[in-house]
């Protein structure tokens, strides 16, 4: 399950209304210029923890999903995103294998243990069909150890390395792994004009410079008929 915290509070006090605009064309850019390779054109893409919908709401796709325990998604999505409120852990608003695409982006951090991560992961499992992609992007606690606490609601420390070996023995064939990719938080010391967040992305040295998340995509594994 998630975090008994008040996590709307949280985040309505977290993010203005003018800082949400600004994140939300940050977002634009980075599926435009990054995430949407990885995205087909007629996928079911389901976003779990969608809270704001910056990432649901800017990818291109066939059919859109929403999941998240809070109450903001439903507030935030766009009017074609489906919206489903239930916990990372229990997807069973989803029938099994019938996504193309699961994103999470800083979530894993949120839940209370490793026991709901391990849960939450085998749930992406359940609904993706074979050959699927899993896309995470997720604080690296390796390079940002000493501001991954600053946040009252992260819980679980995790690594570029710990996410590989968790999606390995979950049933997920890793295809990459990006350990420094985006800035810690849009807060950040990094350009927020869209264009430059697109030049950000194309220029792989200020990754290494800037960069204290990781990204990795896995793809569920293909069962081969006996």
């Amino acid at each position: 399950m998630e975090s008994n915290l008040d996590l709307a509070s949280i985040y309505r006090r977290r993010f203005s209304g003018p800082e949400l605009r600004r994140r939300n064309a940050v977002w634009r850019a980075l599926c435009r210029s990054f995430f949407q390779r990885f995205v087909a054109a007629d996928a079911t893409v389901v976003d779990v923890g969608a809270g704001f919908c910056e990432f649901i709401n800017n990818i291109e796709c066939r059919h859109r999903v929403a999941v998240d325990a809070g109450e903001l998604t439903a507030e935030f999505a766009a009017p074609d995103v489906e919206v489903q409120r239930a916990a990372a852990t229990d997807l069973r608003g989803i029938p099994p294998a019938s996504a193309d695409v699961v994103f999470m982006s800083n979530l894993l951090e949120h839940l209370p243990d490793k026991r709901a991560v391990q849960a939450a992961v085998a749930e992406v499992e359940r609904v993706l069909r074979p050959g699927g992609r899993f896309l995470i992007l997720q604080p690296n606690v390796r390079f940002a150890y000493r501001e991954y606490w600053d946040f009252f609601d992260h819980q679980v420390p995790l690594s570029d390395r710990s996410l590989v070996e968790l999606l390995e023995l979950s049933g997920f064939e890793v295809e990459r792994v990006i350990p420094r990719f985006l800035p810690y938080t849009t807060k950040s010391a990094v350009p927020q004009h869209p264009w430059l967040v697109g030049l950000y992305v194309r220029v792989p040295l200020l990754w290494r410079l800037l960069g204290k998340q990781a990204f990795v995509a896995a793809r569920k594994r293909v069962v081969a008929a006996s």
